[in-house]
């Protein structure tokens, strides 16, 4: 089964401890940082659109892209009253849009899902080819000590009472890539619980890794953050933000 189809209708359900709204503030500040307080931006990845809508209410004009045609109908779903925003169904592999953006987003380690270096590269250059002269990219991935330390080889299981899941996590430390098996329970409407299984496949990367694809796509590498999206990552960090700018499309001009 496909990633994200059984998992999309209870996504948000066992996603409620992250901190979406906290997330959000710092994305909007870095943004501003960079001088960017309004105008088009893409959320890469958007699943259910949950930063989508919270970006699209601190008044930027959002266009929310994904692979998952369920995870997009949840979005849709959801909509914000007073809101305009686009969705998309394409990969990020070779997605298109009709216009440039002054910013492009993707969390929730969205990027660790491109296998090898050619798809992460084939991202960050439609990235670039989609930015505003001077446009910002912001995008975190788990780390290599996230899956070797935290992950691993490990079962995590959650039972509530509308869904239950099972996670079996694999990681290879030759391939870098993590694996896991994610078997769920979702209650239906007559009381009855099916089951779903999916398998999901990320990849690690290290940080001189994604600094190099960056720079071979015309990005510059401007900043780099732990967690907290404040401070320098830590020889521990479980997540890492990037912050990227298109640099190349005035020159010479």
């Amino acid at each position: 089964m496909r990633a994200y189809s059984g998992f999309a209708e209870v996504y948000d359900l066992f996603m409620d401890n992250v901190p979406y709204q906290a997330w959000s503030r710092e994305l909007i500040r870095v943004l501003r940082q960079y001088g960017i307080s309004d105008g088009l931006v893409l959320d890469l990845g958007c699943g259910t659109g949950k930063m989508t809508r919270l970006l699209s209410e601190a008044g930027y004009d959002m266009i929310g892209l994904d692979s998952s045609e369920e995870m997009l109908g949840i979005a849709m779903e959801q909509g914000t009253k007073g809101s305009d925003i686009l969705y998309l169904h394409q990969d990020m592999r070779e997605f298109e849009l009709y216009g440039t953006v002054r910013a492009v987003v993707s969390i929730c380690d969205s990027m660790n899902y491109m296998m090898d270096e050619k798809e992460l590269r084939s991202v960050f250059s439609l990235v670039d080819n989609y930015l505003d002269p001077g446009g910002i990219f912001i995008f975190d991935l788990n780390t290599l000590y996230k899956y070797r330390e935290i992950l691993g080889e490990t079962t995590i299981c959650e039972n509530r009472e509308e869904a239950s899941f099972i996670w079996d996590n694999y990681y290879d430390e030759t391939t870098r890539v993590n694996a896991y098996d994610l078997t769920l329970f979702v209650r239906e409407e007559d009381g009855r619980y099916q089951k779903y299984e999916e398998t999901h496949f990320q990849k690690g990367y290290e940080a001189e890794t994604i600094r190099r694809l960056l720079k071979e796509a015309n990005l510059s590498l401007a900043a780099c953050f732990g967690e907290d999206l404040v401070h320098a990552p830590g020889e521990k960090e479980e997540r890492i933000y990037f912050v990227a700018r298109e640099c190349t499309k005035n020159k010479g001009a």
